[in-house]
């Protein structure tokens, strides 16, 4: 289809649903569009196979973990995805680049749980669902221009897969946000199953996770803001 003080700031994310090629810095966002109702069979996703990453910057460092998908489903028709549909868990957010149990992880954990950024309290779950599949045709979204320094994020050249099969467009829905998002996918449907890489970054305003916005950056040469730009990269696999 067309996710500080290091125990201060962070980089929050989506996620989403099924895969990518080489695309841009961020991903094409627009209001929430009609869900793909689809046809023919319908594939369960295997959680236990399937992993969501996220990865967030700041200047002075960056944070990564991932987010559980705890559920979903796609629909096949020969060859072809037709529909389908993700959820994940944000009160399962994990943080790898922080010892479990420190104190340091502890503080970062809460922030994003906090109502600074997933405000997860009342938003425990987040929804990908599909809403159009295209052939990939050539061309990309164009790169987005980003503050240079020592953790500039990555550019999606540099995380997409190679080869996109597909343009996956699908509404996102985080904090209570729904927004429609479209990016090229490598996707593989054979014997009955469907796996599926992606790798691009999102704008995490667009959903109301405004902490540390750069936009309001007063003076960046003090390194006081965190990157809105979020990378996601996942695999998922269904049967």
């Amino acid at each position: 289809m067309r996710l500080f003080k290091i125990s201060t700031y962070l980089f929050a994310l989506s996620f989403i649903a099924l895969s990518c090629g080489k695309s841009a810095d961020t991903v094409e966002t627009g209001e929430a569009a009609e869900v793909a109702q689809g046809s023919g069979s319908t594939l369960a996703l295997d959680t236990n196979a399937s992993t969501v990453n996220w990865r967030g910057y700041k200047p002075a460092g960056q944070h990564y973990g991932i987010i559980p998908i705890v559920s979903g489903d796609l629909k096949v028709e020969g060859n072809a995805v037709t529909a389908g549909n993700f959820t994940f868990d944000i009160t399962k957010l994990e943080i790898h680049d922080l010892e479990a149990g420190s104190e340091n992880h502890g503080k970062l954990w809460g922030h994003l749980q906090s109502d600074d950024f997933f405000d997860a309290a009342n938003h425990p779950q987040a929804m990908f669902e599909i809403t159009a599949v295209e052939p990939f045709a050539a061309g990309s979204i164009e790169d987005k221009s980003e503050f240079e320094t020592d953790n500039t994020p990555k550019s999606a050249s540099e995380i997409a897969p190679d080869s996109p099969t597909h343009w996956i467009s699908g509404n996102l829905t985080m904090r209570g946000t729904t927004k429609n998002i479209k990016f090229p996918a490598s996707v593989s449907v054979s014997n009955g199953a469907v796996t599926a890489k992606a790798g691009f970054n999102i704008d995490r305003t667009a959903w109301g996770l405004s902490y540390g916005d750069e936009a309001n950056a007063v003076d960046k040469a003090k390194d006081q803001f965190i990157y809105n730009t979020v990378s996601v990269d996942f695999e998922i696999k269904a049967n």
